[in-house]
């Protein structure tokens, strides 16, 4: 599969539906206890894109994008209103908002992540398509600046810096990001006078690793 480095128009993804998916596996012991267990390090989102349909020209426009990732074949860039910053919604991203690493003095390319937190559990999430020109760096404590100290990859989430940083620096960025996604289908079904009555064609839209 080849992913075009294209993003699905924002318009159409605001009011789409979707979030997380986890796999749990559970079983059930005699004793009434259970054991959980995951195959997943990381959580699969979905959406259903039909729902940020308004008109007909929207859907004109999806036809058109489906068309060009020829259905399922190829990955493209989708935004998610409800998690697209490395700072809460209501922020502008600083180059403090998420501890991506500490340096050691010889590493000098880092992943993106964001780190989610909620009581004593915590997950980082691989960011690799961040919105470009949208990357904010520092170290230490310090604000670093693209081109003289570090390269963002925005087809990877990769953050190259020109010197290693020294060891126990903390290494922190801050950025928008898309999800690589798929189609989830190779069909799209509607019926105009349906669509014009209200009715949005369901068009399911995965979460592909890269």
């Amino acid at each position: 599969m080849a992913f075009h480095e294209v993003r699905f128009p924002a318009n159409l993804s605001f009011g789409s539906v979707g979030g997380p998916e986890r796999r749990t596996e559970i079983v059930a012991l005699a004793s009434g206890f259970e054991e959980r267990n995951t195959p997943w390090a990381h959580a699969r989102r979905r959406y259903d894109a039909g729902m940020g349909l308004r008109s007909l020209d929207d859907l004109s426009s999806l036809v058109a994008f489906f068309e060009a990732r020829a259905g399922q074949l190829h990955g493209f860039r989708w935004k998610d209103w409800s998690d697209y910053k490395s700072c809460l919604p209501s922020r502008t991203p600083a180059f403090d908002d998420q501890v991506i690493a500490q340096g050691d003095g010889v590493t000098r390319v880092f992943q993106l992540t964001k780190t989610y937190l909620s009581g004593p559990g915590s997950y980082a999430r691989p960011i690799s398509k961040p919105v470009r020109d949208s990357v904010r760096a520092g170290i230490g404590g310090n604000e670093v600046f693209p081109g003289t100290h570090y390269a963002v990859d925005h087809a990877q989430g990769l953050i190259t810096f020109v010197e290693a940083p020294q060891p126990g620096a903390e290494i922190t960025a801050g950025y928008e990001f898309d999800v690589p996604v798929r189609f989830d289908t190779d069909r799209i079904s509607v019926s105009v006078a349906s669509f014009q009555a209200g009715e949005m064609p369901a068009i399911p839209v995965i979460e592909v690793r890269v």
